[in-house]
Formats: structure tokens, sequence, C-alpha cells
């Protein structure tokens, strides 16, 4: 389990490693269209008609996000402020989460009704789980109460995937029929996309195998 786990932190790192290596790269490419990660979110905004979310720049480097509390969409600095494909398609993916929220799509609702739960369980199903594996030789409840918030979160993963690729969809679909890039810019936002993408799916995949680990473990005790 421990090489394993070793492997999929060793890929999770190098696909973020290639993430911010891509947005470098095309950071470097000024947008033909000339317009700003704020302006390409604020022109998306306008074009589903939503009038009610706002745009932001925040500290530091690929923290943006959307909000749906406050509905707000959070823009790194490069990003905000960004001319390029790589800013055009990440504020536009923020956005398409913003979409998303304003039009009710099943799997942001789905995954949204889950936050609650899972922040009122994630600082003590870790202690659950390590002190269950302890707890074995008197009792499984623990460590299957445990397994059982362990599946909630990897279910959360995989719910979150299909979020996102929809986000990513909304996002090029918009940047392409609009104009905001040209079709070499496309080829960027999509690649710029795709690697941000699959830092999710990364983490989804180690989820899952984390949890076939602790399930194995309980089935083994159950079977003694």
């Amino acid at each position: 389990m421990l090489i394993i786990s070793l492997i999929i932190m060793a890929i999770s790192w190098l696909a973020q490693s290639r993430l911010k290596s891509k947005f470098e790269l095309y950071s470097q490419t000024p947008l033909q269209a000339n317009l700003s990660g704020q302006e390409v979110a604020e022109l998306m905004l306008a074009d589903a008609g939503i009038r009610d979310v706002k745009v932001y720049s925040v500290e530091g480097k690929l923290t943006d996000h959307y909000n749906p509390t406050d509905k707000t969409v959070n823009l790194s600095p490069d990003v905000f402020y960004g001319r390029n494909a790589a800013a055009a398609a990440v504020a536009a993916h923020e956005v398409g989460h913003a979409v998303q929220h304003a039009t009710a799509y099943s799997m942001l609702m789905f995954r949204s009704s889950m936050v609650p739960m899972l922040s009122a369980v994630s600082t003590f199903m870790p202690w659950l789980i390590i002190g269950g594996v302890f707890a074995l030789q008197f009792t499984i409840i623990p460590l299957g109460i445990g397994v059982a918030l362990f599946a909630l979160t990897t279910l959360f993963s995989f719910i979150t995937l299909p979020v996102e690729f929809d986000a990513s969809r909304r996002a090029l679909a918009f940047v392409q029929r609009r104009g905001v890039v040209n079709a070499a810019e496309y080829d960027m936002a999509k690649d710029a996309l795709w690697w941000a993408a699959s830092t999710y799916v990364i983490a989804a995949i180690g989820s899952l195998v984390t949890l076939l680990y602790y399930v194995m473990i309980l089935l083994g005790r159950r079977n003694d």
C-alpha cells in the first residue's frame, strides 16, 4: 500500500507541475482578442444572463474558484489580469461553475448537498480509521464507521469529475463561439484545462485505492 500511495503522490505531483508549466508557457503568448481573464469572465456571465455574480481577484497561484455561497468568481492575479489563452480558459471554467449553479446542474447540486456533511465528519474520520485499525483485535465497529465515512469522501471525489469536465466543456464552447480565442489559442486553452482536470482524476483514483485498502483490512478482520 505504501508503494502504491507513493506512486499516486508522485503522479499527482507531476500533474501539478505539468499544469503549472503549461500555464506559464501559454501565459507567454498574448491573446489576439486582448481580453483579460476578468473581461472573459464578465462577458461569459453576461452571455448567460447572470447578473448577481461578481468577479474578484484573490491572492495566490492557481487559487481560482467559484464560491456558490456568496456567488463570486475568484481569480488569481495571473488569471484576473492575464491576457492569454490559459487565463481565458481558467476564467471561463470558473464561470462555467457559476452557470451550473444558475441552471441547477444536477451533479453540482448533488455535490453541494454533500459538503456540509463531509465538513462535519472530516475532523474525526481519520481518527476513527486510525483508532479502528488498532482496535481491530477487539471490535470492527470503529473501522467500519470510518471506512463508511471515507467512502463518502471517495464518492465526493468522483462526483467532482463530471462537475469539472462539464465546466470545462462550457468554457471551451464559450471562448470558441464568442471568438475569445483563435484556433491555435483554443488548443492551448483546451490543453490547459485538460491538465487541470487530470489533477482531479488522480485525486479520485488515489481516494479509491485508499478506500479499497481499508476495505480489505476490514474484510480480512471479519473473516478471521
